[in-house]
This record gives C-alpha cells, sequence and structure tokens, in this order.
C-alpha cells in the first residue's frame, strides 16, 4: 500500500476507518516474552532482526504521520484479545476518515 513517499504492507487495512493492522510473528519480529535470537550464526540473524525492526518503525511512522490508526498485534496473543482490542480501536476511530482530515494517527500495540 503506497502511504506518501513510502510502500507499506500490512496485513489487514481498514480504508473507511484509515486503520492499518499488523500481526506480527514473536521470532521475526523480536517479541519481547517470545522472540530470541539463533545461537548460530549470529551474523547473519543480528542485522536480519534489526532491519526487520526498523522498517517495523519506518511503517509506523509513514501511516501515523499520514493520519492512519497503526495497530501491531503478536502472534501470542489470543484471537479474543485481538478482536476485543480491533473493536475497541473501531469504536474510538471516525466512521470516515480521510486524507487531510484532523485526527492524528495513533499507534497501539497489543501484548
Amino acid at each position: 500500500m503506497r502511504v506518501d513517499d513510502g510502500f507499506v504492507r500490512p496485513d489487514i487495512v481498514f480504508t473507511r476507518r484509515r486503520i492499518a493492522v499488523f500481526i506480527d510473528g514473536c521470532f521475526w519480529h523480536s517479541c519481547p516474552l517470545h522472540g530470541g535470537s539463533p545461537s548460530v550464526n549470529t551474523s547473519y540473524w543480528a542485522p536480519k532482526f534489526e532491519r526487520t525492526r526498523e522498517r517495523d518503525q519506518d511503517a509506523n511512522k509513514l501511516l501515523i504521520g499520514a493520519g492512519w490508526q497503526v495497530v501491531r498485534i503478536w502472534e501470542h496473543v489470543p484471537v479474543h484479545a485481538a478482536a476485543d482490542a480491533l473493536e475497541h480501536t473501531f469504536d474510538h476511530s471516525g466512521h470516515n476518515r480521510r486524507e487531510g482530515c484532523d485526527s492524528p494517527g495513533s499507534l497501539t500495540v497489543i501484548e
């Protein structure tokens, strides 16, 4: 999805509400609870994980700067908890957010 001068790939997009949802895998996105670096070939894995974290931060900045709400859900979050969090996000978002709206973007992390 093109946003301003960048490109991001959310897992789920609610365009009318301007909500972008990412489901982050614990291994690939370095979950603080379950993520861990492999003990072999660390010279390969460390930069790879760092690039993933940087890409996540860049996507957040692009979307938030364009007025989107970003929701990041860790893969270990139970489905009902993720659904509840998304429902809360919907309840507190505008119905017809459009580019140029006066509401700033935001980031929600569901851990």
